[in-house]
């Protein structure tokens, strides 16, 4: 007769719906929080972004001085029209030389670019060009006449190092290349910064590097923060300035998904299911089992098996009725049942804790003795 193991609908349903509805709940966690934080930023430089390299830091430097801080990783955030205001760009993401010649088309009366490559330079600040060099940071004076440079004082400053031309202000470097260049173009200001460090959380509060952010950033009541991302229009040459990344869309569906997953694995880990009870197909009584055990340890001789296991059993019986503590040295055990018993130590120790017997006859005296010993407990 076979017995079908099988789950039946409804106890799949059962098993399944707690582990599809954690799942569920977290997914949709994860879509919410998604969705409250799309128009948000992420990553290095961010204006949310409290860690060493974000500038969470400076953005909450300009909101307390009357500058509305947009942050945005949309291009077409940074290709509206801005006259009267101020966009930062960031240095992340590619963009094509269209995207560029959008953001140079908006109109924007400034713009600040932080660490910008060569297509940037082209269609933003034509005439200054990226010398390749990296400035180690150090304590410099601006060696300029721009304002907010002067007001600033000494900055630290690390980084990007540019070329200028002979109308662009150009401060913070070594006297060939700078770190930080202004420049009037299109009836624009445009403001070239390769000492993305200096305004990050971690150095912001270094020397004047406030002073320096909010007086060359906080030209205007209204910023929009933008941080370039994947969005480009058309197809052009890859950029060898800017490395590939992976879109941040892609991003966090895979980091979602794998919470999900990481979530549901350790609960299922975890869970060892109900206790099934299963019916015996023969009832074998205790006595049965211990006789077998025995038959076993005989064909085998093994003597001193059998004889621990006795003492084993003796030995518990008499630390329940003595009280004796179970991790108790042998002496002590001898010592207390010997007070209790009247026996002689000697001989209690060589029956508790003596040689194995050398034939079946010494181990049934050892039973034997083990047995009126304990029986001595039981009816003293």
């Amino acid at each position: 007769m076979s017995t079908s193991v099988g789950r039946s609908a409804g106890e799949s349903w059962r098993v399944l719906r707690t582990p599809m509805l954690v799942t569920g709940v977290i997914v949709l966690v994860a879509i919410v929080i998604m969705i409250a934080t799309a128009a948000r930023t992420s990553g290095p430089f961010s204006p949310d972004s409290t860690e060493q390299g974000g500038a969470r830091a400076l953005a909450a430097l300009l909101e307390n001085h009357g500058v509305t801080v947009h942050g945005t990783e949309l291009l077409d955030d940074a290709v509206e029209p801005g006259d009267g205001k101020t966009l930062l760009i960031g240095p992340m993401g590619q963009l094509d030389r269209s995207d560029w010649q959008r953001i140079a088309d908006a109109g924007w009366s400034h713009i600040i670019l932080i660490r910008p490559g060569s297509r940037a330079l082209e269609a933003l600040a034509p005439g200054v060009d990226d010398t390749g060099q990296i400035l180690s940071s150090s304590s410099r004076d601006p060696d300029c006449d721009l304002p907010a440079a002067v007001k600033a004082g000494t900055v630290t400053v690390s980084g990007s190092t540019y070329s200028a031309p002979s109308t662009a202000q150009a401060c913070y470097g070594d006297g060939i290349t700078n770190t930080v260049i202004r420049l009037e173009t299109d009836g624009r200001i445009v403001d070239v910064v390769g000492s993305q460090r200096s305004f990050t959380n971690d150095q912001i509060a270094d020397d004047g590097n406030a002073a320096l952010a909010l007086n060359l950033i906080g030209t205007h009541q209204d910023l929009t923060w933008y941080l370039p991302q994947w969005e480009s229009t058309g197809y052009d040459e890859p950029d060898e300035d800017a490395p590939p990344l992976i879109p941040p869309d892609v991003r966090y569906i895979a980091w979602a998904l794998a919470f999900a997953v990481l979530v549901v694995a350790l609960w299922r880990g975890r869970r060892l299911g109900p206790v099934v009870a299963e019916r015996l197909p023969v009832i074998v009584r205790a006595a049965e089992t211990t006789e077998g055990r025995a038959r076993l340890y005989r064909r085998s001789r093994a003597r001193d098996r059998a004889a621990a296991a006795l003492r084993e059993s003796a030995l518990g019986k008499l630390h329940k009725a003595h009280g004796i503590p179970r991790r108790a040295e042998p002496s002590a055990v001898v010592a207390t049942v010997a007070a209790h018993t009247g026996r002689d130590p000697a001989m209690l120790y060589e029956l508790l804790y003596g040689l194995p017997p050398l034939s079946d006859a010494a181990l049934m005296s050892l039973s034997h003795e083990l047995d009126v010993l304990t029986q001595e407990v039981r009816h003293p």
